[in-house]
């Protein structure tokens, strides 16, 4: 092989290398190969096709000598039957001196192919990695591709393919370890900082509720908002998970996987925080498979949570408080039991509204008993599939 010719298909094959391991668009990516492979070829049209499910071949880059001419192709579709298709499906190198003249081509050349001559076509990637074919037309009467023209293209085409390949899984496997990453910063949000956040308002509701009277009345209004503003950070953290697990990371608008959350955990971290403002901790009760359920189920499972037991700790009174949450199957049912005076007449009732929109929005649903004599008991229910 002229050692000029492998020169340049080295040079070319570590340039690809190079910008699909990096964050290059694939579609820029293909048009480098398909540039390189004119240029080593001496082609006047280069064009890159990429198998189907049902054998043919699609036109997805092109490069002509002359300019746009492979950019007009772009979306041209081949048979299973014709010389690209056969060489996409994993069959060997094609070489003809005219590709409408020669029996094993001339059938399937379409009528804006049918001005070029000499044409090779190569599989596009090597054994069980192969994407496609890549083919080089000169124009008619031109000279042939030579043996050494096609053995530089075959191993250029194959080699270009596998490094694509290869390079998709790469930022798969990149893509998916973003997304891991970005829900471990959506579950520490949620379930550390807002709770901590949620238990120092918490703190200080009690605080201004019991020196109320101790306090100046700017004093007190200070320490309503701060409350206030606790309150609000805790919103935008939950609006920022929303985001983190909402975003879409994958190519071409394609959904991530759906994430999964460890309820049981969650639900005893709520429990333990409670614990501390009451005094005493609470009975939980956990049964059925709670590990695995979906992130955005899971949010409002935990919301209807927080809230009842921050009606305890804040209203109540209660001696006594038991949590159950229990997976019946796809249904996931929560309670929250107390001995307390009920939910007083005069507190506003916005969380638990918020609660029963929660609930209906997702297909599930709220209620809440409560009375002086009887304490109060609210109950959640929820269908685990979003749909």
């Amino acid at each position: 092989m002229e050692p000029t010719l492998a020169a340049r298909a080295l040079a070319a094959a570590t340039e690809i290398t190079a910008s699909a391991l990096s964050d290059v668009d694939p579609d820029a990516v293909l048009a480098t190969v398909v540039r390189h492979a004119v240029e080593l070829a001496d082609a006047d049209l280069g064009l890159v096709m990429v198998g189907a499910d049902d054998g043919g071949v699609t036109v997805e880059a092109g490069h002509g000598a002359t300019g746009a001419a492979g950019a007009d192709l772009l979306g041209l579709v081949l048979p299973a039957e014709s010389a690209a298709g056969r060489v996409a499906a994993g069959g060997e190198t094609v070489v003809t001196d005219d590709v409408t003249s020669d029996p094993r081509t001339s059938r399937f050349v379409p009528a804006v192919l049918r001005a070029y001559g000499p044409f090779a076509a190569a599989s596009f990637g090597q054994g069980g990695r192969l994407l496609g074919a890549l083919t080089v037309y000169r124009d008619r009467g031109a000279e042939p591709f030579s043996p050494e023209i096609v053995e530089v293209l075959t191993a250029f085409a194959g080699q270009a393919g596998v490094v694509l390949a290869l390079a998709e899984g790469a930022n798969a496997r990149h893509r998916v370890t973003l997304y891991e990453e970005r829900e471990r910063i959506a579950r520490e949000l949620h379930d550390v900082i807002v709770q901590r956040l949620y238990a120092a308002g918490m703190q200080l509701d009690r605080v201004r509720r019991r020196m109320r009277w101790r306090f100046a009345q700017a004093d007190g209004a200070r320490l309503g908002e701060a409350i206030d503003q606790l309150d609000a950070t805790i919103q935008e953290i939950r609006g920022t998970v929303r985001e983190l697990r909402t975003t879409e990371i994958e190519p071409h608008g394609a959904e991530p996987a759906a994430t999964r959350t460890d309820l049981a955990e969650s639900a005893r971290g709520e429990v333990r925080i409670a614990g501390e403002l009451l005094g005493y901790p609470p009975t939980l009760e956990l049964s059925g498979e709670l590990a695995d359920i979906p992130a955005e189920r899971a949010d409002h499972v935990r919301a209807a949570l927080r809230e009842a037991l921050s009606n305890v700790v804040r209203h109540s009174g209660a001696s006594e408080v038991r949590v159950t949450m229990h997976r019946d199957g796809e249904r996931l049912r929560l309670r929250v039991r107390d001995n307390g005076c009920g939910v007083p007449r005069d507190v506003a009732r916005r969380g638990l509204r918020h609660l029963a929109e929660r609930a209906e929005g997702a297909g599930g649903t709220f209620a809440v008993n409560s009375s002086p004599s009887m304490g109060t008991m609210v109950a959640f229910d929820l269908p685990l599939d979003a749909a």
